[in-house]
């Protein structure tokens, strides 16, 4: 298909597909403790993760998905300790683990407590049609083994990687699974490396092979994408989300928890994440940072941070000073080439800078020439100089 006649590129068909799932319940997934655990080595402690599941139920997040117990058993003791720490305390998120899509790693998840089993599945493109057929037999012992053992849990199969397996493949398992009653099927972009309306493509092809059955969305950031991917997959037909805070995750990350789930909440779909309760997000995201810093030193809550970074403040075009942006605690007005008449006013009211309103379009012309001749914006000192003098200032 011409990707200009597709139909991600026609307005009035997303339109229509907006209200259509208008309304319709998502589910939340935060992924920052398994995800976490994949960026550059970070390693959650029992009380961090602790911490990080009260600010997840505080946020009204529906599942934490915890960890992975079948890498040591201090992982699986720190899973049980959460689960039993949700339990003990009657939060309402569920906790989740996840492993391999086998009895072994099904038995190691369901002695943590969990409610919420979370498998994942990879079938490489080579495999024989005789092969896939078997792995499908197996994963049917596991999924029984599963609802013997604990009927009322909640199972997942991910299926690796929706970018870079073969339909056929995909087609097959989804509509197994999708037979078989699977509370979830996690169609992850693992690569990371689709773009919206491949993705939407895709979810949207295999939606129609389920019924009650819910996708989920995982989209990894590889290509910057992974908010809009996971976007696009929903209006594609997903119902559940898998985020983290600040896209903490493997390599560059995954789609980000507050900017994806507050696009789709704007737009009419029904999302218990408390996004209103910006304060708790801001000292959640500070947390997580505070302990990557820790451990990379590095940051990833910056100035360009999208809603929590103080640049949604900064102006610099005049155009662009609304100042309804982010939660900065104030604006920043930067004085160069680009700027024009109401910014200067903006800039010297709020600085306190006397000057003669009279001469303020002589003082913009010459902040202007004094950043072509410096090459750069001006100081605070410069630009009062100026606006008292009416001299330009020597570098």
């Amino acid at each position: 298909m011409d990707i200009l006649t597709h139909p991600y590129f026609n307005a009035g068909y997303l339109s229509q597909q907006g209200k259509t799932m208008k309304n319709k319940k998502l589910l939340i997934i935060d992924d920052t403790l398994r995800e976490g655990m994949q960026y550059r080595g970070l390693v959650f402690s029992l009380e961090q993760r602790l911490r990080i599941l009260d600010f997840q139920e505080k946020l009204c997040v529906d599942i934490c998905k915890a960890g992975y117990p079948s890498a040591h058993k201090s992982e699986a003791d720190i899973v049980k300790a959460l689960a039993l720490h949700a339990q003990k305390n009657k939060f309402k998120i569920k906790v989740a683990a996840m492993g391999r899509a086998s009895l072994q790693d099904a038995d190691l998840l369901l002695n943590t407590h969990v409610s919420e089993l979370h498998f994942h599945l990879h079938i490489k493109n080579d495999v024989e049609q005789k092969k896939i057929d078997q792995i499908l037999t197996d994963l049917l012992k596991t999924i029984d083994f599963v609802r013997k053992q604990r009927t009322k849990a909640c199972i997942s199969i991910a299926m690796l990687d929706i970018g870079r397996s073969e339909s056929r493949i995909l087609d097959q398992c989804v509509s197994f699974l999708n037979d078989q009653k699977i509370d979830m099927i996690s169609l992850p972009d693992t690569s990371g490396l689709m773009a919206p309306n491949q993705v939407f493509e895709k979810i949207q092809h295999l939606f129609s092979k389920t019924a009650d059955t819910k996708i989920s969305i995982h989209c990894h950031n590889d290509m910057g994408m992974a908010s809009a991917n996971s976007v696009m997959g929903i209006l594609a037909g997903g119902r559940v989300l898998e985020l983290s805070a600040l896209g903490i995750g493997e390599r560059n990350g995954i789609a980000d928890l507050y900017t994806t789930a507050k696009t789709l909440q704007d737009q009419g779909f029904d999302i218990r994440l408390n996004t209103d309760d910006i304060k708790t997000f801001y000292d959640y995201y500070k947390y997580v940072d505070a302990i990557v810093y820790e451990q990379t030193h590095e940051h990833m809550l910056t100035v360009n941070t999208p809603v929590f970074g103080d640049a949604v403040k900064t102006h610099v075009a005049g155009t662009h000073a609304g100042g309804e942006y982010g939660i900065a605690s104030e604006e920043q007005f930067f004085l160069s080439i680009l700027c024009g008449k109401g910014l200067v006013k903006k800039y010297l009211d709020r600085e306190n800078i006397s000057y003669d309103k009279k001469r303020l379009e002589e003082i913009t012309s010459t902040i202007k020439q004094q950043s072509i001749t410096l090459g750069r914006r001006l100081e605070k000192n410069e630009i009062s100089a100026i606006a008292s003098m009416g001299s330009i200032v020597r570098a």
